[in-house]
C-alpha cells in the first residue's frame, strides 16, 4: 500500500552552510525507489510516496545515509506520514486560522518529548509567549515571531532536547505539507 510521507531536514541551507539544492534531494529520495518526490522550499521539506512498509525510523536512517553519501555531510532527517501531520495539526492547543504562520511553530521531534524535560521552565517569565507539548512534537506561540522569542531560544536548549533530533517548522510550513501528502 503506498503512503505518502514528509522528509523534513534540520540545518541545511543556512547561511551558505551545508547546502542541499533542492532538485538533487529531490534525485536522492527517486534514488531510495520514491516517487512524486516534491519539495517545498529550500530549507529541507519534501514529500514523496512509497510503496514499502518501512517504518518511519527506517526511511529517516536510509535517507540520512543517502545524503551522507551524495553531499558528504550527514544531516539529520524527520520522516513522517501525511496522517500524523494532520493529527499534530488538529490537535494543536493554539487558534492557529487566527494566527500569522510566523506566529505558530511546530517543533517536531524523533522521539517523544516528555513533560519532564520542559518542567523547570517559568512559563510565566516568558508570557505571552506559549509553549504545548504533543505527540512528539512542541507547539510555539510566539506573537512577534520566532526571530525575537526568548521562549524559542529557551525549549530549543541542547540540554533539553538532549537524545532527540528536533526540527522547527513555521505553521505555513506546517500547513503546506500537510496539502502536499493529501494531493496524491
Amino acid at each position: 500500500m503506498a503512503t505518502t510521507y514528509a522528509a523534513l531536514l534540520r540545518g541545511i541551507n543556512v547561511s551558505g552552510h551545508r547546502k542541499v539544492p533542492m532538485a538533487e534531494l529531490r534525485s536522492v529520495l527517486e534514488g531510495l525507489g520514491h516517487r512524486n518526490v516534491r519539495t517545498y522550499l529550500q530549507s529541507g521539506n519534501a514529500v514523496f510516496t512509497t510503496d514499502t512498509d518501512a517504518a518511519e525510523d527506517e526511511l529517516t536512517t536510509a535517507l540520512e545515509d543517502a545524503i551522507e553519501r551524495h553531499f558528504g555531510f550527514r544531516v539529520d532527517c524527520l520522516v513522517r506520514d501525511g496522517d500524523y501531520l494532520t493529527a499534530v495539526a488538529e490537535a494543536c492547543p493554539f487558534p492557529a486560522a487566527e494566527l500569522e504562520g510566523k506566529q505558530l511553530h511546530a517543533i517536531y521531534y524523533s522521539g517523544a518529548a516528555e513533560p519532564e524535560r520542559f518542567a523547570a521552565i517559568d512559563t510565566e517569565a516568558y508570557r505571552p509567549e506559549e509553549f504545548a507539548l504533543g505527540d512528539r512534537v512542541l507547539y510555539l506561540y510566539v506573537p512577534d515571531g520566532l526571530g525575537r522569542s526568548k521562549l524559542g531560544d529557551v525549549v530549543t536548549r541542547p540540554s533539553l532536547t538532549k537524545g532527540l533530533v528536533a526540527t522547527a517548522r513555521n505553521w505555513n510550513t506546517v500547513v503546506k505539507l500537510i496539502e502536499m501528502t493529501h494531493e496524491d
